[in-house]
């Protein structure tokens, strides 16, 4: 090492500092939960992907017969200060008509949901989920469309009609344009609904594949990912993968 004035440490310096912030913000992620996996006790999470899927499709009967259980949102408020245990992580479209809380009927911290128009997986968007997983403990990812979506029928225009969008929202609809073209091929005689479904499965099986996280999850069994399409009339949510 050169102990001399002249010599430029900076690189070194810097180089410690990132390290250590590294390991901040990786024990901040870890320690969210830490209370209970220190005592040794089940995570209320811990319900296996099939059963946290059961239970948030009994919410969304309840949510479609206007008989939902989640009305008191201020209850656990303090508990939940220190910890969260969502039983689902939900990627979901940024349209204001899904509300995936409501949808399922579930409680405050019952759900890790992130939310993008056209409800597909950028890195952002996979980086939470890979968090939900890995540090929430979530033993499933649902990936939500919805009938009538504006960014996939936007989609649709550009792919048919070569139609030029602002902004970035070109950005956005090349991410839809795989599912659209894939929708087409079959020549369906709904066209936007078809895109929509398969935007739906795309997603999931590129969750399903996603290096490193997801993908192990997934493949050993601790995680299950899933997809479905909320109807908007009927609030429904139908399953497809």
């Amino acid at each position: 090492m050169c102990f001399s004035p002249h010599c430029d440490h900076g690189f070194t310096r810097r180089g410690a500092l990132r390290t250590a912030a590294g390991f901040v913000a990786l024990s901040a992620f870890g320690a969210a939960n830490a209370k209970e996996a220190d005592s040794g006790k089940p995570k209320p999470n811990a319900i296996g992907g099939d059963a946290a899927l059961r239970r948030i499709m009994e919410g969304n009967a309840r949510y479609v017969a206007n008989k939902p259980t989640h009305r008191n949102f201020s209850a656990g408020r303090v508990e939940r200060t220190t910890s969260q245990y969502p039983i689902a992580a939900i990627l979901s479209c940024a349209d204001s008509r899904v509300a995936p809380e409501f949808a399922f009927d579930q409680g405050p911290g019952d759900l890790f949901v992130v939310r993008i128009a056209g409800n597909f997986a950028n890195d952002d968007g996979l980086a939470s989920l890979e968090y939900a997983v890995k540090f929430l403990g979530v033993p499933l990812v649902l990936v939500l469309g919805h009938s009538n979506c504006g960014a996939v029928s936007a989609a649709i225009k550009v792919v048919e009609d070569n139609a030029v969008l602002p902004g970035h929202l070109p950005e956005l609809v090349q991410s839809l344009k795989p599912a659209v073209e894939a929708a087409k091929a079959k020549s369906p005689k709904d066209l936007l609904a078809a895109a929509i479904a398969e935007n739906v499965v795309l997603t999931v099986k590129q969750l399903e594949t996603a290096q490193p996280l997801l993908a192990s999850f997934a493949d050993s069994g601790k995680v299950k990912i899933a997809g479905g399409v909320y109807d908007l009339a009927n609030g429904k949510i139908s399953l497809l993968a």
